[in-house]
């Protein structure tokens, strides 16, 4: 049933009991009925002409602010240049909001002596029930309702710079990130202005998860990365000349026969070119129990090897040899490599020799052009051409550490950024002086692919990077608050240059940044890997460096770092979203925000979408006078 269906419906119903009430003989309760009927009829049909005037009031003036943001941005001072430069960006902005007719010869924007452009408009609302006829009493509204809005604007107004932090972890996924979009795209379209003189209006995005991507400012800001050097070969250290093997044993241990081998127990061999047993070769062995002309075969980690399942051994070609230095070490050349004795060295891309392809080794006898790797416990072959040395140290392209359970883990650098640490740690100053902290993420925790956009006035450009931002990872929410901080500030005119903020100067430019969270913070870290003391949520305590975060927790740092930007002069505003059961979380959201005010509470995507657009709408009216 329609909506005029039911209110022809409840018409047709209040008339006919009207008629018997009217009949009826007893006393006077015909006639407070009667008086009655227009208050009820209001209550039950008018509050849905009124709930919809409010909501057009709250639409009137944004586009009534705008609108005289336009008008003063305009080089006019005569009265009916800035009526047509005002009238016309509104009935711009009134085109999204249908059934609605603007009252042009109520709508005035002229110029006081104070220098303050004084906007007035009123609007008509179609109302959906005026209609209502009620006998004897007739139509109780008009078919439009009347709206106004007031705005003024003072000619020394100010820039806007404005950098939402937005949360897009794994916790973010689903309808939350889709409701984060629709919010975040309506606060855009509220501050970013069409005309940019001769004022700015700019908004930078800065998405975290796990740490921040600042993708091509990388470098910049976290400093160069040591790459790798080409690998010209690559061969096994032998010592003494080989000896022929002529039996094997199907057994465990496998006994080798080899007249005269002259090797000791403990002796690391190597074995090549059997016929038959075939899986004795290219492999290092420790010899146990020999004889002159016989021992048997031990792994390297002292397990006897078992033959009762390979190939009968054949022919005469094999061939048994000691490993130099007993280790059965492999010297690598690769000219000027600079690396030195227990460095970690990373190597990939190498030909024929492939087994020791991506693997993490220790460095030893290092000289300018070569060093020697400690081979694992593997078929190996020969060395053909080509290869990768990359260290393995911080500052490197990999960066090999111990984690939690001292096992050696190696992990590739990305261009996402972690905290600084130090005496700047919570202070803005230029990256150049002092560098951010580099990331050597996970594979099951990689860099976020949404990346920081820096401050813009081009706002499809904006919105359409808000349409991109996906939900993954862990929470490293601390160092989104941080890039939100940089995003405004001048000290990063060095990294964003003419994307960077303006100068701190509160009569000139309003900086803001805006927190989004639903507060888990749980990811701190040490040496660019995610520290032994993040909490749950961070990934799996294998993949975590041992070591704390220098900083201690994130919810600390976060603190820190909304403090020591509000004493810079940036507002804060802070919106939890769905916000997680924990004291820590709700302390963050209403301790980091200038003031309570600017604290925002949001249960809904609705309530979202509510909150950014409250902050926008405050964000335009600090820069404008009431």
């Amino acid at each position: 049933m329609g909506l005029k269906s039911w209110i022809d419906g409840m018409g047709r119903g209040l008339r006919a009991f009207t008629r018997r009430m009217a009949d009826d003989a007893r006393g006077n309760v015909a006639m407070l009925f009667g008086l009655c009927v227009p208050v009820l009829v209001l209550m039950t049909v008018g509050g849905v002409d009124i709930h919809r005037a409010s909501t057009v009031r709250v639409n009137l003036q944004d586009a009534l602010d705008a609108a005289a943001l336009s008008a003063a941005r305009s080089p006019y001072t005569a009265n009916a240049d800035l009526q047509r430069v005002g009238l016309a960006s509104l009935r711009a902005n009134l085109q999204a909001y249908p059934n609605i007719i603007l009252r042009e010869a109520d709508t005035t924007f002229v110029l006081n002596a104070d220098d303050v452009v004084i906007a007035n408009s009123k609007v008509d609302v179609k109302t959906l029930v005026a209609n209502l006829f009620l006998p004897p009493y007739g139509k109780f509204m008009d078919d439009y309702l009347p709206v106004g809005a007031h705005s003024e604007v003072d000619r020394s107004s100010r820039n806007i710079e404005v950098a939402l932090v937005l949360d897009t972890t794994g916790s973010m996924a689903g309808q939350k990130i889709i409701d984060l979009r629709a919010a975040a795209k309506d606060l855009v379209d509220i501050v970013v202005q069409d005309i940019q003189t001769p004022w700015y209006s700019r908004v930078a995005i800065v998405p975290y998860s796990m740490a921040v991507n600042v993708d091509s400012y990388a470098n910049a800001a976290r400093g160069s990365i040591v790459g790798s050097v080409n690998i010209t070969g690559a061969v096994i250290n032998l010592a003494g000349t080989p000896k022929t093997i002529t039996a094997a044993t199907q057994a465990r241990p496998v006994v080798v026969t080899s007249n005269a081998h002259g090797f000791s127990n403990n002796d690391v061999v190597w074995i090549s070119g059997v016929g038959g047993m075939t899986a004795l070769n290219n492999k290092p062995y420790l010899v146990k129990n020999k004889t002159d002309n016989t021992f048997q075969l031990y792994r390297l980690n002292g397990y006897a090897v078992d033959g009762r399942y390979y190939n009968a051994f054949s022919g005469t070609s094999g061939r048994v040899q000691r490993c130099q230095n007993n280790d059965c070490s492999i010297t690598i050349t690769a000219n000027n490599h600079g690396l030195v004795n227990n460095n970690y060295v990373y190597i990939t891309d190498i030909g024929g020799m492939t087994q020791i392809n991506n693997e993490t080794y220790l460095v030893g006898n290092a000289t300018t052009n070569t060093f020697t790797i400690d081979m694992n416990e593997t078929t190996l072959t020969p060395y053909t051409s080509g290869g990768r040395s990359w260290c393995a140290q911080q500052g490197c392209t990999y960066y090999a550490f111990e984690n939690v359970y001292d096992d050696l883990t190696t992990h590739r650098i990305s261009t996402c950024v972690t905290e600084r640490t130090g005496d700047d740690a919570y202070t803005d100053t230029a990256p150049s002086t002092a560098r951010v902290g580099r990331n050597y993420p996970s594979t099951s925790n990689p860099c976020l692919s949404n990346t920081l956009r820096p401050l813009s006035s081009d706002r499809s450009s904006v919105k359409a990077d808000i349409d991109r931002l996906s939900a993954s990872g862990s929470t490293g929410g601390h160092i989104g608050v941080a890039w939100g901080w940089y995003a405004v500030s001048p000290n990063f005119s060095g990294l964003f240059g003419s994307s960077a903020g303006g100068a701190y100067n509160t009569a000139e430019t309003l900086k803001a940044v805006v927190i989004m969270t639903d507060g888990e913070y749980n990811s701190g870290y040490c040496n660019g890997v995610i520290s032994a003391d993040s909490t749950n949520g961070s990934g799996a305590a294998s993949l975590h460096i041992n070591c704390n975060a220098p900083n201690g927790h994130p919810f600390d740092q976060t603190l820190a770092l909304c403090t020591a930007m509000k004493n810079a002069g940036v507002i804060v505003y802070t919106v939890g979203f769905q916000v997680v059961d924990d004291d820590r979380a709700r302390a963050l959201v209403n301790n980091c925000a200038t003031n309570s005010g600017n604290v925002y509470m949001a249960d809904s995507g609705t309530d979202l979408r509510e909150a950014f657009s409250a902050i926008g709408r405050d964000i335009t009216q600090l820069r404008i006078s009431r």
